[in-house]
């Protein structure tokens, strides 16, 4: 029932993995495919992340080990690096995971006759 943004600081992102820890989260990634500056097309993909229990010294070490990076994502966590040893169960598409539902972009571009396929 709680909204995440990017954490401003370290001491957020540690806060966050720790609120996280134990738990699954939802994550949502969205596009829009607009001609003429109308939206023609729009899909939203989501993801299940279950996150491991974290000790909070695990969580200190992690954050140092990936520093700044931890600021760039909405969870405090990058699963294409360091961050998949946070978790020990995700479902849903790997693409969505990581900031663009691009399969299924990918099809409607094909179906519109904008990209070949």
């Amino acid at each position: 029932g709680e909204l995440f943004h990017k954490p401003a600081d370290m001491e957020e992102a540690r806060r966050r993995l720790l609120k996280l820890s134990g738990r699954t989260h939802q994550l949502n990634s969205a596009v829009v495919i607009a001609l003429d500056g109308e939206a023609i097309w729009r899909h939203v993909s989501i993801a299940q992340l279950t996150m491991r229990a974290l000790d909070p010294g695990f969580v200190g070490r992690h954050l140092s080990a990936v520093g700044e990076a931890a600021l760039t994502s909405v969870g405090g966590y990058q699963i294409e690096g360091k961050g998949i040893q946070l978790f020990e169960k995700i479902d849903g598409d790997h693409l969505t995971i990581i900031g663009l539902p691009l399969l299924p972009l990918l099809e409607k571009l094909r179906e519109l006759g904008a990209i070949d396929g």
